[in-house]
């Protein structure tokens, strides 16, 4: 597996993620038509022309599925069995088609399920970098983890 078992994912362990991945107008387009959401913001390029930032901003839910997707090869692959929530969310700056985002994560906690002896809960901060060097997004992910089969 190339995801990481729980007794492998120690607090303080931090992973620089690769690939990145460049962001296109498919992307934010179909993700927003399938989400059903009809923000102009997200569709239409002559209402975001006349809005603050002058151009179509990128779903902010396809970002942070992004980032938590970009992360997944080097910590859950195979080895999770889901996710437990999302916490402190956040979205500092706004994410442009065209953009190129990298993740960078870091464990920040990890235990023993109280209640299944053959797996704990790791507790992830994940971010999301543009090619700017801004933060884009940032979250907080409890997983659910397997323990090394014997």
């Amino acid at each position: 597996m190339a995801g990481k078992y729980f007794e492998e994912l120690v607090v303080g362990m931090t992973f620089q993620h690769q690939p990145s991945r460049t962001v296109t107008e498919t992307d934010n387009l179909l993700f927003t038509a399938l989400t059903l959401n009809p923000q102009p913001l997200h569709l239409d390029a002559e209402f975001a022309a006349t809005t603050q930032h002058g151009q179509i901003l990128v779903n902010s839910i396809f970002t942070l599925g992004l980032v938590v997707g970009l992360s997944v090869g080097d910590t859950t692959l195979g080895t999770t069995l889901g996710n437990l929530g999302f916490d402190k969310t956040t979205f500092p700056n706004p994410v442009f088609i065209g953009d190129t985002i990298s993740v960078r994560s870091r464990v920040v906690d990890q235990r023993e399920s109280r209640s299944k002896p053959d797996r704990g809960v790791v507790t992830f901060e994940h971010e999301g970098i543009n090619q700017r060097g801004e933060t884009v997004c940032s979250c907080i992910r409890g997983a659910m983890m397997m323990k090394r089969p014997e």
